[in-house]
Formats: C-alpha cells, sequence, structure tokens
C-alpha cells in the first residue's frame, strides 16, 4: 500500500513537470518571430495540421531519440518541443502506431539496464500521453544494453547509448 502510494505520487509529479515544461516551450516558439525556429516546432503546425509525408520531411518530427542522464529517466527540457511533435503527429494518424525502444549504456548490470530502459519508454510514453497522445498508440520495449549505436568505452560513446528510440509503424 505504501509503495503504491509513492508510485502513484511520483507518477503524478512526473506528469506534473512534463505538462509544465512542455507550455513553457510552447511560449518560447511564439515569443521568436524567426522563420528559422519555426520548423523545429513543424512548419505543417501553421496550416491546422500535419500531413503523413511530415513525418520524414518535417525537421521535428525527423528527430527520433530522445537522450538522458546517467541513471536518470527525466526527459530533459530541450526534448519538450519534439516530443509535442510527435504526440501531434500521432493524434492526428490513427494508423500509427509508435514503440518506444528504451536504451541503456553498458554499465550496470543486464536487470538493472532492462529495467532502466523501460523506465525510461514509460517516460517519454508519460511525456507523450500528457501532450495528448493515445494511449493505445503507444508500445514500450526496453533493450537495455543490447542495441548499443556507440561501442567505445568513454562517457561521450555511454551518452549516446542512453536514449529511447521512436519507431513508427503504420497499420
Amino acid at each position: 500500500m505504501n509503495t503504491s502510494l509513492r508510485l502513484a505520487i511520483a507518477a503524478l509529479l512526473c506528469v506534473t513537470a512534463v505538462g509544465c515544461a512542455k507550455k513553457a516551450v510552447k511560449t518560447q516558439p511564439s515569443g521568436n518571430t524567426e522563420s528559422t525556429s519555426q520548423p523545429t516546432t513543424g512548419g505543417s503546425t501553421e496550416a491546422g495540421g500535419y500531413k503523413e509525408t511530415d513525418l520524414t520531411s518535417d525537421s521535428c518530427l525527423r528527430q527520433r531519440v530522445i537522450y538522458f542522464d546517467l541513471d536518470k529517466t527525466e526527459i530533459k527540457g530541450e526534448f519538450q518541443a519534439q516530443i509535442a511533435c510527435h504526440s501531434k503527429f500521432i493524434r492526428q494518424f490513427p494508423n500509427y502506431n509508435v514503440t518506444l525502444e528504451g536504451n541503456a549504456d553498458e554499465r550496470g548490470s543486464r536487470e538493472y539496464n532492462l529495467g532502466l530502459g523501460e523506465r525510461r519508454g514509460n517516460a517519454v510514453q508519460s511525456g507523450l500521453s500528457s501532450a495528448g497522445a493515445p494511449g493505445n498508440q503507444l508500445n514500450v520495449v526496453s533493450y537495455g544494453e543490447e542495441r548499443p549505436t556507440c561501442k567505445d568505452h568513454s562517457e561521450d560513446c555511454w551518452s549516446k547509448n542512453r536514449r529511447v528510440e521512436i519507431v513508427y509503424t503504420k497499420n
């Protein structure tokens, strides 16, 4: 009971933090009228929504990797605009399912890294859901340390492996 209450409070705080951070990011592009900042938030959003082809052409939607700090599951503020773009696309196109592939660096046990990858995937899922993406289109998979993008043994390399990849599949 006590553990369930703690988890519920932690989840509520995460959702609140993601929602607040999202609002801060939304106000930033509207204050900046330069045309170079608009493609980052999805140039097609001005016309009322995305087109299906924007998945490969829009600069925001092409960014499909969210990176994390060591042993952390909190989504950094720099990725909030990306979360908002993907959430809007997912809402508009119910014929797409999204797999959130959680990954970790090689440090830590296999079991710990699988759990950490899942928690990171769940954090991105929570962020997308908070921004309006339907939960029935989102699926979390953890690969732990099994799918590194970089195999060197350095902090620079490890930071590239601490990630969640957003993978779209069309129904």
